[in-house]
């Protein structure tokens, strides 16, 4: 197994890195700049410069990966564009690109509520709603795949334990990013995993689970 991984040096992404290294899995990490992401991310990561947005270049950055995890997402600003193109465009290209690769297990990173159309996050240039059309995209492309759906991203873990559902099943609720990481990771060994959208959030009075009866779970 050799992964890459879009939205490498992002807060989310760059704990999926870790976790990946933490493993002992090869990881190629896209990044736009190679002096931040130098400062950011393990050494053990091999460092590509792209950018989603240019289709082009993703077979080659892509490489000789096997799987690839997208943690990508449109920072908040002004441009109303941004969505559309981070969230949508940029994910669509991975998932082409991917296809055209062949690799084997495709994990996208959206967030609870995206079905939701009148929710507060779509004031928000309608992230949620490019996030959604991604996760189809992806759903019909013919890859296998794991979209996750984490509720509120915390900085700092904890130690709740996970809560999985199947899709547009929770609508609160938090969750820390280096969970989110560890249940990416997991996703591609967990043959249960596959071909299913999952929701996750962490709570203190869960029962801990092991990841295969987390995914299991999940019909």
């Amino acid at each position: 197994m050799k992964a890459f991984v879009a939205g490498a040096t992002g807060q989310t992404g760059r704990r999926i890195v870790a976790e990946l290294v933490k493993r002992g899995i090869p990881v190629r990490a896209l990044v736009r700049n190679l002096d931040t992401a130098r400062q950011i991310l393990p050494p053990e990561a091999e460092l590509v410069t792209g950018n989603v947005l240019n289709a082009t270049s993703l077979g080659d950055a892509i490489g000789d990966s096997t799987v690839l995890l997208c943690a990508t997402g449109a920072a908040p600003g002004f441009d109303p564009t941004a969505p559309y193109k981070v969230d949508f465009e940029g994910t669509k290209n991975l998932v082409d690109a991917a296809k055209a690769k062949g690799i084997e297990h495709f994990v996208l990173v959206t967030s609870l509520c995206v079905s939701q159309f009148f929710h507060p996050l779509n004031l928000f240039w309608l992230i949620l709603v490019w996030k959604k059309q991604a996760e189809e995209y992806l759903q019909k492309s013919g890859l296998i795949y794991t979209i996750v759906r984490p509720g509120g991203l915390k900085n700092e873990d904890n130690s709740d334990a996970i809560v999985m559902t199947g899709a547009d099943k929770m609508f609160e609720s938090s969750i820390p990013r280096t969970k989110v990481a560890q249940v990416c990771v997991e996703a591609l060994f967990q043959p249960t995993s596959r071909n299913k959208v999952v929701e996750i959030v962490a709570k203190s009075e869960a029962p801990q689970k092991s990841f295969e009866e987390l995914f299991a779970s999940v019909i």
